[in-house]
């Protein structure tokens, strides 16, 4: 939906000749949905398992998926930078949602008649 609102045209669009993708994809670009769902399955491992073993190998991983899409000529740093965000955000939101939800259940659960 985000990228039918900016719709950001790929770089090697923009920039035919200079950009020479080494895959070819469709659409939009902004934001890398590769990247953002790197990002939101790294931040929710590492909130599911904060412990540094797991936290940097899945954020490095993710950074890795990031840079990928710029080697292969497919999205901007931007975009790739917005992937991120809309990753790391979803993620964290969904988190904070689930948290409420048991909090709700709970209290429901355990009033006095």
């Amino acid at each position: 939906m985000l990228k039918e609102i900016v719709r950001r045209d790929r770089p090697f669009i923009t920039h035919p000749g200079v950009i020479i993708p080494k895959l070819n994809e469709t659409g939009y670009s902004f934001p890398s949905n590769t990247t953002s769902l790197a990002f939101a399955t790294a931040t929710s491992l590492s909130m599911a398992v904060p412990k540094w073993y797991v936290i940097a190998p899945s954020f490095l991983y993710a950074s890795t998926i990031g840079y990928s899409r710029l080697y292969l000529g497919v999205h901007y740093p931007s975009d790739v930078l917005g992937g991120a965000v809309v990753g790391v955000a979803s993620s964290y939101i969904t988190f904070l949602g689930q948290r409420w939800l048991q909090r709700r259940k709970v209290k429901q659960v355990h009033v006095p008649n």
